[in-house]
């Protein structure tokens, strides 16, 4: 049976914590191990992450870059090979929404030239790329706005 007067403890398994301040016989007294002066030295004296001494900072002589337009969360470009997916001839915002062609919450979307379009359809309010209307006439659809 275990009893805890049984159990043994090895050295060097529980290191004692740093007891700073309490002689020259410890090892940490007087200056606590953080030298002579200097803002290291000092209660409260913290240095910020990323700082270099007053030198301009890595992240600061970066150039910017990016960008992310707030009219891209509404906008869609939709390509014509799209437009075969829709089951109907006539096609406008609400038809592309219900076919899940674009998302819920689009707003504006415009027809670009990509893929082929194979069968005729009207395109109602929707703008369109001068390629993509070309294309569109070819095979015999209409573009209204």
């Amino acid at each position: 049976m275990m009893y805890l007067n049984n159990f043994h403890v090895y050295h060097g398994v529980n290191n004692s914590i740093k007891r700073v301040g309490r002689g020259i016989g410890s090892g940490w007294g007087k200056t606590c191990g953080r030298g002579h002066k200097g803002q290291k030295s000092r209660s409260g004296g913290k240095i910020r992450r990323g700082f270099e001494g007053g030198q301009t900072p890595f992240y600061r002589r970066l150039p910017k870059f990016g960008f992310r337009s707030r009219k891209s969360l509404y906008r869609v470009e939709v390509r014509l090979s799209e437009l075969n997916k829709v089951k109907t001839s006539f096609i406008d915002l609400r038809v592309l929404k219900r076919d899940n062609i674009v998302s819920c919450n689009t707003k504006y979307v415009k027809i670009i030239l990509s893929g082929k379009i194979l069968s005729a359809v009207v395109l109602n309010s929707l703008p369109v790329t001068k390629g993509a209307k070309k294309a569109i006439e070819l095979i015999g659809g209409k573009v209204k706005f």
